[in-house]
C-alpha cells in the first residue's frame, strides 16, 4: 500500500471528511486530495500531525511494501534540502555580522577626523549599530534553530566580537598614541553575550510558539 492509500485509509478509519482534515492540520483540502491521490507528498511534520490526528502509528504510514520508496527518497531529498538552507541562513547570518562589523573598523580609522567623530562612533556603532545587528541576528537564529542546541554559544562569539570591536578602535589608538597596550574591556564581551542570549531566547520562543 502506498503512502496516499495508507493517508486515505486512515483518514476514513477516523470517520473524518478531508474538510475536517484540512481544517485540524491547518492546510486546504486540496492538499489532502493530492496527497490522497500522489499528485504531491506531505512533509515530515505534516505526517506526524496525521499519525495523531488519525490515531495510527508513524511506522504504519511510513514503512510499509517496496511502493513506498518513493515518498522515502522525496522525504530524504526534503530533508537535504531543509539542511542545505539551514547551512546557508548560517553562513548569510556569520558573514552579514561579519561585514558590519569589519564596515564599522573600517570607518573608525579610515573616516576623516572630524569634531565629534569618537562621540559618533561610539553612540552611533557601539552603543546602537552593533548591539542592535547582534540582537536581530541572534533573534534570527533562535527562531530558526540554526546550529540545534549549539546555538547558545553563539552569543559567546558575538560577545567576544563585540569586546573586540571597541579594542580594534578606541583601545588600540589609545595603545598607539601612548605606547601602552591596555587589556580589552571584558565588561563588553558580557555585555555583547547578554544582548544575544536575549535574542536568541526571544527567537527560540517564537519558534516554539509557532509550532505549537
Amino acid at each position: 500500500m502506498n503512502i496516499g492509500s495508507k493517508i486515505r485509509k486512515s483518514r476514513v478509519d477516523a470517520k473524518l471528511t478531508q474538510e475536517q482534515t484540512a481544517e485540524a492540520l491547518g492546510i486546504s483540502r486540496q492538499t489532502i486530495s493530492n496527497w490522497e491521490n500522489e499528485k504531491s507528498y506531505p512533509d515530515i511534520v505534516s505526517v506526524l500531525k496525521m499519525s495523531d490526528l488519525y490515531q495510527v502509528s508513524l511506522d504504519y504510514l511510513l514503512k510499509g511494501e517496496s511502493s513506498m520508496s518513493s515518498y522515502m527518497d522525496y522525504l530524504d531529498e526534503s530533508t537535504n534540502q531543509v539542511k542545505s538552507r539551514r547551512r546557508l541562513s548560517a553562513l548569510i547570518v556569520v558573514l552579514s555580522y561579519l561585514i558590519i562589523w569589519t564596515l564599522a573598523i573600517l570607518w573608525f580609522w579610515f573616516s576623516p577626523d572630524e569634531t565629534g567623530k569618537a562621540m559618533v562612533y561610539a553612540l552611533g556603532v557601539i552603543w546602537i549599530i552593533i548591539p542592535l545587528t547582534t540582537f536581530i541576528l541572534s533573534l534570527l537564529i533562535g527562531e530558526m534553530d540554526l546550529w540545534g542546541r549549539c546555538k547558545w554559544f553563539a552569543s559567546i562569539a558575538f560577545g567576544i566580537m563585540y569586546m573586540l570591536l571597541a579594542y580594534m578602535s578606541f583601545s588600540l589608538a589609545n595603545n598607539i598614541a601612548t605606547g601602552k597596550v591596555n587589556e580589552p574591556n571584558w565588561t563588553l564581551l558580557l555585555v555583547g553575550a547578554v544582548i544575544s542570549l536575549l535574542g536568541i531566547g526571544i527567537g527560540h520562543l517564537i519558534s516554539v510558539l509557532k509550532r505549537g
